[in-house]
């Protein structure tokens, strides 16, 4: 089946859409240390997918940015890279979470007027 013109402009305006809530929903999910396998199956389960192809870079962003830190488990049988909320990781989520709830307070009045 051929997907119409509309189809394909909303498709990619979604993932627009989807592409700046995939830090919020990240960080919401680090409240305790996760590796990438793990955080991709926890957002799934929450209905948020996130390609591993996105999310890795992403995680070393926020590494760099000093949002996270990273340490190594090697205890198990296959050793994985746990990520941790640095604490102005906290600080910057705790916030973005007030400018996101601004937000959509705000779409839902402009939506809904």
């Amino acid at each position: 089946m051929k997907e119409n013109k509309d189809d394909v402009l909303l498709s990619s305006l979604v993932q627009e859409l989807r592409r700046g809530t995939i830090i919020l929903s990240v960080l919401s999910q680090l409240k305790s240390p996760q590796y990438g396998y793990s955080l991709v199956v926890l957002l799934e389960e929450k209905g948020i997918a996130v390609d591993a192809g996105t999310l890795y870079p992403l995680l070393r962003r926020l590494e760099k940015q000093g949002l996270l830190y990273s340490s190594w488990e090697v205890e198990s049988a296959k050793p994985r890279k746990y990520y941790h909320l640095t604490d102005s990781g906290k600080n910057i989520y705790n916030k973005l979470c007030e400018q996101w709830l601004d937000m959509v307070k705000n779409m839902d009045n402009l939506i809904n007027s």
